[in-house]
């Protein structure tokens, strides 16, 4: 099992390299929309209430998205990368208070109580289950093309600079095969048309972060369209155990001390409960692809116990953070050797059993 890392800059993918890290498994965008004037733009298409107005916002950002994935390819040196699209709530990135409101007014040249009532309409009582991940995607497909031509004009760029790039896209919180239908149809138009444009072939592949339970359930139709997963943990956690991160302080070590849950399933995977929904997702892709790419780009890639339970169930990589690689890159190999010395052993318990 290969052990990839979790990277959002240049700096970050050259670090996991150095590690011994084979790939990125988790790029997340989001992170590059907050650098500089960038997060002035990200804003502007946020605020904006037509289709020109946001497309023009998002003209902004498609040189500097392209411009990180480049630089990302550079320094993975022929290594594949997995760029999930955007993900988080659009609240996320607009400003909460009166100050900045009206710091950014200024900056846009609009009224303030444009800013107040847009953030007004964009609060969710539970952000994490709403409006975001393909979502966002699928009602703004503008920001799904401008992603995606980002991500193939790079690699345009990249093969011109004599350097190898595996792009896959990851569509976030898939959970509905057609979601996936509507998003991968414009990442493949898009790739139409940079192709057309650049009169430059390249190569790319499609799938999904599997986050919800539904997502693992369907695996099977999802799979129809999907040609890598990826085990995004973290949320398949809260979902299937109904229990926030970040407000599970406040009772997850008394559950501990009543062996209610043996670990913190945040930290390493509850293999029961959120593993057997992977279990379940990997059976059902393989029934409908049986050759689909296999990954786990939660926090729980730099768990050992979770890098073994993620080699028993016939993972292809775990991602962590560039720091954790060499940790996981040593749980693997101890999965790997387990494996091996449980399979010489087999065949002498047999023998002696038939004795």
């Amino acid at each position: 099992m290969k052990v990839r890392t979790n990277a959002d800059t240049p700096e970050q993918a050259a670090n996991a390299v150095a590690f011994g890290a084979v790939g990125i498994g988790l790029c997340r965008t989001e992170h590059m929309f907050f650098e500089g004037d960038r997060i002035d733009a990200m804003r502007e298409m946020i605020l904006a209430s037509t289709l020109e107005g946001r497309e023009a916002a998002l003209a902004k950002l498609l040189p500097y998205q392209r411009d990180d994935f480049l630089g990302i390819f550079k320094a993975l040196k022929g290594f594949p990368a997995t760029i999930r699209f955007l993900d988080p709530p659009l609240h996320e990135f607009l400003p909460h208070t009166k100050e900045q409101q009206l710091d950014l007014a200024k900056k846009l040249g609009i009224s303030v109580e444009k800013i107040m009532n847009r953030v007004h309409e964009l609060h969710e009582f539970n952000p994490m289950l709403g409006f975001r991940g393909c979502r966002l995607g699928i009602k703004y497909p503008e920001i799904t093309e401008m992603q995606a031509r980002a991500v193939f004009e790079a690699a345009v760029a990249a093969q011109k600079s004599g350097v190898k790039s595996k792009p896959e896209i990851m569509i976030p919180l898939v959970g509905f095969k057609k979601e996936l239908d509507l998003q991968i149809a414009i990442v493949h138009e898009t790739a139409k048309a940079v192709q057309s444009e650049t009169k430059t072939k390249f190569a790319y592949s499609v799938g999904t972060m599997i986050e919800i339970p539904r997502g693992a359930l369907t695996a099977d139709e999802i799979a129809g369209t999907a040609e890598f997963f990826s085990f995004g943990t973290n949320d398949l956690t809260q979902t299937t155990m109904g229990m926030s991160r970040d407000d599970s302080g406040s009772f997850l070590q008394p559950y501990i001390e009543a062996e209610i849950v043996k670990k913190n399933p945040f930290a390493s995977i509850d293999q029961t409960g959120v593993g057997q929904l992977m279990e379940i997702a990997i059976e059902k892709g393989r029934k409908t692809r049986p050759d689909i790419k296999l990954g786990i780009c939660g926090e729980h890639g730099g768990d050992p116990d979770s890098v073994k339970f993620c080699h028993k169930i016939g993972l292809n990589y775990v991602s962590c953070s560039p720091f954790r690689v060499p940790i996981a890159r040593l749980a693997a190999a101890q999965a790997a050797i387990a494996e091996k010395r449980a399979a010489k052993s087999a065949p002498k318990a047999k023998a002696k059993k038939k004795k």
